[in-house]
């Protein structure tokens, strides 16, 4: 019996590199992004002499919502991987590793998660204030219903991480 329960064990111990396809599908997920800020990069510039104040803010909050979007998943891919599969450890000495790689654990992830969906919701918020001309009173409502939900979740996870003693 205690041979069985060790295979088992063992098993469930191994199974931890399911995950590692899917911190890989970030990475594809990450270049499929790249092709859309290119593609935004591209279109900013051809319409540069037609494209109105307005216009060029909201192409360069796209940049900005891209590029956080892509930090969020570098930040969910290292620190998932570190987590849960395994230490990278021939990088611990690599003169570029960031000084957060190791040491963001599971409830540090997930406010770092909170925090850049409310930095993205806030910047989707922000470009449809600066196209509310072809916006509904209505789609404003819900843009600005979702972002409060988001940023009330995001604090009462972090006052309950907080009060459970994990906050810093």
């Amino acid at each position: 019996m205690k041979r069985l329960e060790a295979a088992f064990e063992h098993v469930l111990f191994t199974s931890r590199w399911l995950m590692a396809p899917v911190y890989f599908g970030l990475v594809l997920a990450m270049v499929l992004l790249l092709v859309k800020f290119g593609k935004e990069i591209v279109h900013l510039f051809s319409n540069i002499g037609t494209a109105s104040g307005g216009d060029l803010i909201i192409g360069v909050l796209s940049l900005v919502d891209i590029a956080l979007i892509m930090n969020l998943l570098i930040i969910i891919m290292f620190s998932g991987y570190e987590n849960f599969v395994s230490k990278m450890e021939d990088l611990h000495s690599h003169r570029d590793r960031p000084d957060w790689m190791g040491h963001i654990g599971f409830s540090d992830l997930k406010i770092k998660l909170f925090g850049s969906i409310v930095a993205i919701s806030g910047i989707e918020l922000l470009k449809g204030f600066m196209n509310v001309a072809n916006l509904s009173d209505r789609h404003l409502a819900w843009m600005v219903g979702i972002h409060l939900t988001f940023l009330f979740s995001g604090l009462l996870y972090a006052a309950m991480d907080r009060l459970a003693g994990k906050g810093h």
